[in-house]
């Protein structure tokens, strides 16, 4: 006979007196912090974007310089991510992210005291190398806070953290500009931010279902219930030890990395060099550029958003996964393609900047490409794949850039890169309609 003990009895007790409990949402705060982080992630990651024309001028930098300085990013947030992913896998996410969050913006700090192209391709390849893990860190968060139906307004609440901090950034770069007196004090500004950012993101995400002491027994009791279902399911069908051999094998692992580094080689090529066509092809003067930069960020912000509701709504209606994901990303790829074609042969600033903001709104829908790691892996190795996607994906934060810049550079047009844009769109929609979302791999 089990002796009840007094938290059992309260509970007990709570429940004759109010009925059954009613779960806490704790998985949801967790998650609207990571928007909030990767809001201020992209504030940082975009702040030297947006303030690239008077950059260029004070340290005298040409657009092939200035596309490797926008490259070097890349190179360390790529070098870093499968290890990232590693970390999470066997250590706390939660305090990976934190810990992260706290590198970066010392490193965002220094920023402001650079002399040099060559001090400043440095300090973005560490911004890189400390904000990496939180990608991969996010993907294993939705593996251990999210349901399989959950998990599209999880993706889509992280991810839309990329949108919000770009479309938010301009307005509050050209803000510190203006109230410190410069771009230095500016990025010394977002820096000492993001620090505090990092400080508090700990007390929100810190631990798991289990151990959050802001999670109640009937939050604890579902997630424990569906979780289990979903992977002990894919254990039973496993055929065998999962190992490196069966993801390098699988297709959908293929297309998950190909249609994201699709994704990411349009988004990146727009975030990095799209003040600077908004400038050139425009002629917008630098505060006209925050606003533009803010309607544009700012309606993919409201489409990621838009995305990952219609997928849950669907998913829960009945919508079987591979139905609801290719649809929605076919469309995104699609619509994104076609948006920046129609770009490439107008000169209007409004059309411009509504063309631009359309294809932000659907292209962002690929944030539930986030989802993609948890629904193919097996538990033990979701921050390992996503580390995996993230560093295929953003290979492509390497090349864009650099080959933007060259572009420009010898064609003084920004046409062929918008071109190249639109066609990547159209290889995310082939992509994405060839992952089965609804099979774990080894089983």
């Amino acid at each position: 006979m089990t002796v009840p003990n007094k938290y059992t009895e309260s509970l007990s007790r709570q429940e004759v007196s109010f009925g059954p409990m009613k779960p806490t949402n704790v998985r949801w705060q967790v998650f609207i912090m990571l928007l909030v982080l990767v809001a201020i992630n992209y504030v940082d990651r975009s702040a030297l974007s947006i303030a690239l024309p008077v950059i260029t001028k004070d340290l005298n930098l040409d657009p092939a310089i200035t596309g490797v300085i926008l490259s070097s990013f890349f190179w360390g947030y790529a070098l870093m991510q499968i290890p990232s992913g590693w970390i999470a896998d066997r250590y706390k996410p939660a305090g990976v992210v934190a810990g992260a969050t706290v590198l970066w913006g010392i490193v965002q700090l220094f920023t402001g005291f650079v002399n040099g192209s060559k001090m400043l391709i440095t300090l973005r390849f560490l911004l890189g190398v400390t904000e990496a893990p939180v990608y991969p860190a996010g993907g294993k968060l939705q593996s251990i806070w999210l349901t399989s139906k959950e998990r599209g307004r999880g993706a889509t609440l992280l991810d839309s953290g990329s949108p919000l901090g770009t479309a938010i950034g301009g307005p509050i770069i050209v803000g510190f500009m203006a109230w410190f007196g410069g771009w230095r004090s500016a990025l010394i500004g977002t820096g000492i931010l993001t620090i505090i950012i990092g400080l508090l993101t700990w007390r929100v995400i810190r631990g798991n279902p289990s151990t959050n002491p802001r999670v109640n027994e009937a939050e604890r009791k579902y997630l424990e219930t569906e979780l289990n279902k979903e992977y002990n399911n894919a254990e039973i069908l496993s055929t065998g030890a999962v190992g490196i051999k069966q993801y390098v094998r699988s297709g959908s692992f293929w297309f998950m990395c190909l249609g994201w580094f699709a994704y990411c080689t349009v988004y990146y090529g727009l975030m990095t060099w799209g003040p600077m066509y908004l400038a050139k092809t425009q002629h917008l003067d630098i505060k006209s550029i925050g606003t533009s930069v803010f309607i544009i960020f700012g309606a993919g912000f409201v489409g990621e958003l838009i995305g990952g509701w219609i997928a849950d709504f669907w998913r829960q209606k009945g919508g079987s996964h591979n139905t609801v994901m290719r649809t929605l990303l076919s469309i995104s790829g699609v619509v994104t393609g076609i948006s920046i074609f129609l770009l490439g042969h107008i000169t209007s600033v409004n059309m411009a900047i509504t063309l631009l903001a359309i294809a932000l709104f659907f292209l962002r829908w690929t944030g539930l490409y986030l989802t993609v790691p948890a629904a193919i892996s097996q538990r033990q190795h979701v921050g390992m794949v996503a580390g995996c996607m993230s560093f295929l994906g953003n290979i492509s934060g390497i090349i864009t850039p650099i080959c933007i810049g060259f572009i420009v550079s010898i064609t003084d047009s920004y046409f062929i890169a918008l071109m190249l844009f639109s066609a990547t769109g159209l290889v995310l929609a082939v992509a994405s309609m060839l992952i089965n979302y609804a099979k774990k791999i080894g089983t």
